[in-house]
């Protein structure tokens, strides 16, 4: 096989030539966007690094804060409801109107506690279960002795009572 003699004429080495050059131009400008472009996405990358690092400081310094005051919050926190719950009023076949009277009767009774710290609430349970276990209520002709169950101190202090014959 033999390479053809495209060197003696003139009008293909001006085309090799200019292919050549062509090329080089094409690749120094091509080195030159890319460059450019490359260092745009650098300084883009760098920015968003920096935003980021003081984004997360932030937060860092917002979520310091944050617990800081639910700590306090958690301290001061205070009984906002208090919900009352008769379970075995069916036995007696008793009516909801009654059982609700009854569940208003012990909310009046112990209502002192309301808006009080649930610590202050948590020391004086006591207190609580002797008011509703000594109180006698009567339904329907009848007398009934309550006895607590259940009781749950958070923000919403839940008694449950069990209603016996007396």
């Amino acid at each position: 096989m033999r390479i053809p003699p495209y060197y003696h004429k003139p009008s293909w080495q001006v085309f090799f030539s200019g292919m050549a050059i062509g090329g080089l131009v094409c690749w120094g400008i091509f080195l030159y966007i890319f460059g450019v472009w490359q260092e745009k996405q650098s300084e883009e990358i760098q920015k968003q690094k920096d935003i980021i690092k003081e984004l997360t400081a932030e937060k860092n310094i917002w979520q310091d804060e944050f617990r800081e005051l639910n700590k306090r919050n958690l301290e001061k926190m205070t009984v906002q409801e208090i919900k009352i719950e008769v379970t075995n009023y069916k036995k007696y076949d008793l009516d909801l109107l009654s059982v609700y009277e009854v569940e208003d009767g012990i909310k009046e009774d112990i209502n002192m506690v309301l808006a009080k710290e649930i610590e202050t609430v948590y020391e004086s349970r006591e207190m609580l279960r002797r008011a509703i276990e000594n109180k006698v209520v009567k339904v329907n002709d009848k007398r009934y002795r309550l006895e607590i169950r259940e009781i749950f101190i958070y923000t919403t202090l839940s008694i449950k009572v069990e209603m016996h014959l007396d």
